[in-house]
């Protein structure tokens, strides 16, 4: 069964690099074994607040946490090894990935995504795929959307299911370096 890190963002505004939360939950041989949640000082002070009233964060609340480059080797890290990384609408995931590391000077891993919105369309015909209907459908816990960590569980949960009743073919032929169900070089 492979191993991978289910990805969850949360920003401040519309801008890639405005990553104002961060969690990540490591899956192997179908369990989960470790997980990274924390809340990152975005480069600018704006958020929008419509997605601070979606997950609950304000500038006053990040503005003395480290920055996104500071907590690059630990994300890096917990990257390392993985399989694949999922997320649930990954186009968005991979994109504040992408756009965090450019705007540090990072160089991003190159990783193949999965994302859980065409998983589980194509394994279980669900639409609607919004996570919180995905989630009360297939029965995997969601206790706080929009917060990084319940959503990077969740995620895990669906690939986790998705595994156990379809098989690791059902993921692997959704897996695509740009998160989009095809591959592409990174950025």
């Amino acid at each position: 069964m492979p191993g991978f890190v289910a990805l969850d963002f949360e920003t401040a505004n519309y801008r890639a690099s405005s990553a104002c939360e961060v969690a990540l939950v490591r899956v192997e041989a179908g369990g989960i074994v470790a997980e990274l949640s924390f809340r990152i000082r975005p480069p600018s002070p704006e958020f929008v607040p419509f997605f601070s009233a979606l997950h609950g964060i304000t500038w006053d609340q990040v503005k003395d946490e480290p920055d996104f480059a500071q907590r690059w080797p630990e994300i890096r890290r917990f990257l390392a090894g993985a399989d694949f990384v999922a997320a649930h609408n990954a186009r968005f995931d991979r994109a504040v990935l992408a756009g965090t590391c450019a705007h540090y000077g990072l160089a991003p891993p190159s990783l193949r995504f999965l994302c859980t919105v065409a998983l589980a369309r194509r394994v279980w015909g669900l639409f609607p795929t919004k996570l919180p209907r995905v989630c009360k459908r297939l029965g995997v816990p969601l206790p706080r959307h929009h917060r990084a960590l319940d959503d990077a569980r969740a995620c895990a949960g669906i690939v986790r299911l998705a595994l156990a009743e379809a098989g690791p073919g059902a993921v692997a032929g959704h897996l695509s370096a740009d998160g989009l169900g095809r591959m592409a070089s990174w950025p």
